[in-house]
């Protein structure tokens, strides 16, 4: 029965390739608000079983499946272009390291903090996607570039969403990497540093394809000043919840 659960958990926290079926899910369906409701729940189902079973069955291969996987898709997040595809790549790769701080036996509220800032990313970057798609009818690196001249709010937005999903220090994920990070063995921790790594470069190619370079594509809108400061309490309110829970959790 355990190892049933475990092979479940595969789907929600997803491992390659029973990923395939979340990003299949997340490419299905255009709706903002399904979207976030998927990228939400999804791995927080997978939690639940992974707390349901016994990681001890199999934890190095366990391991060693899950930081294939996170490496697999921070690769596949180099050559993706379109922004909402990038945010489900990004999101297949950061959810498997959740597997590896279950194995370091955390309590139940950090391992869902965990994989919620592990989520914080991904969903900012769906918030981006929409937001592109909406001014600029497609979502894509190197299509619509050099946005800072005309859009400085939703290049400013772009920036500091770009910057959660390199997991720089402040955000969600920063800590999240530091706590997995903290009970890692040797090899574990070079293979979490590499997916972070290739998680940064990802990040400045996005940058260069869409905020930086010369002005292309048409005359947008930018965001409201409503928006944007909406857009920036929001970050804020994460900022925040990432400290307080470093402060009771690490």
């Amino acid at each position: 029965m355990s190892i049933l659960l475990l092979v479940l958990a595969a789907f929600f926290l997803p491992l390659f390739p029973a990923s395939v079926v979340f990003n299949r899910l997340a490419a299905a369906n255009d709706h903002l608000g399904v979207r976030l409701a998927l990228f939400v729940l999804w791995p927080q189902i997978g939690v639940l079983l992974i707390l349901w079973s016994d990681l001890a069955v199999a934890p190095g291969l366990i391991a060693a499946w899950a930081l294939l996987s996170a490496l697999l898709y921070a690769f596949r997040m180099l050559t993706v272009r379109e922004v909402g595809r990038w945010s489900a790549m990004l999101a297949s790769s950061a959810w498997p390291l959740a597997w590896l701080y279950a194995l370091q036996t955390p309590g139940v509220a950090n391992l869902v903090a965990f994989t919620l800032a592990l989520t914080v990313a991904p969903v900012l970057m769906l918030l981006v996607c929409a937001a592109l798609t909406t001014r600029l009818e497609a979502a894509y690196t190197g299509l619509h570039g050099g946005l800072a001249r005309d859009l400085p709010r939703l290049s400013g937005v772009i920036v500091v969403t770009t910057l959660a999903a390199m997991a720089l220090p402040l955000f969600p994920g920063f800590f999240a990497l530091l706590a997995v990070l903290g009970g890692a063995t040797l090899w574990m921790a070079i293979g979490i540093l590499l997916t972070w790594l290739l998680w940064s470069w990802a990040g400045v190619r996005l940058l260069e394809g869409t905020v930086f370079g010369p002005r292309s594509g048409p005359i947008a809108a930018d965001l409201t000043v409503l928006a944007a400061w909406g857009l920036s309490l929001l970050i804020g309110v994460i900022v925040a919840g990432g400290l307080a829970w470093t402060g009771g959790a690490l």
